[in-house]
């Protein structure tokens, strides 16, 4: 009897040890267990910014809302996988944990930037993601096949817009207010 009380509580321990509770933000933010974990050295597009910016693409002249597409990308490569993150020591200014995050030893920011859902962001980055980049450039992969910002771009543009509404036409085509 001890036997099995002993087994079932190695089991039950072997599993709350790996067991995560993950949440999907975006294509490059997550949450483990609580803890905001933002992709260092890529950027994705945004799926909701400032509670009622949506970044717009274009695929063949048609409307897609390209965070999304990211964000679904993400949540279905670490499915019900465990998620191993290498943490940096400093936060981002929004106090979210910096990391590159890992499935079965794959880089999820390699995968992403790869497949054209993410792009490298040299200031952050240091062009470490830059071949991956190119890889997803030359193959027409994900948002190389589209038409599109890049995301910080798009953000500072927002930002402008919002303190002028006046800069609407520079930024309206790849932007849909919620």
């Amino acid at each position: 009897m001890i036997k099995y009380l002993f087994i079932g509580l190695f089991i039950l321990l072997s599993y709350s040890a790996n067991s995560q509770e993950i949440k999907i933000i975006d294509g490059d933010t997550i949450k483990i267990d609580g803890e905001t974990i933002r992709f260092s050295g890529i950027d994705t597009p945004e799926t909701i910014y400032f509670k009622k910016y949506k970044q717009l693409c274009y695929l063949n002249r048609k409307k897609n809302y390209c965070g999304e597409i990211s964000k679904v990308k993400l949540i279905e490569k670490i499915g019900n996988k465990l998620v191993i993150c290498d943490r940096e020591k400093d936060k981002d200014q929004w106090g979210r944990t910096l990391a590159e995050c890992f499935v079965n030893e794959e880089s999820l920011s390699v995968y992403l930037v790869k497949s054209g859902n993410a792009l490298d962001w040299p200031y952050y980055s240091k062009g470490k993601f830059a071949l991956d980049q190119d890889f997803a450039k030359k193959n027409k992969l994900g948002l190389w096949n589209m038409d599109f910002i890049e995301p910080w771009v798009w953000r500072k543009k927002v930002r402008n817009f919002r303190k002028n509404k006046s800069l609407l036409p520079q930024i309206d085509k790849w932007l849909e207010i919620k």
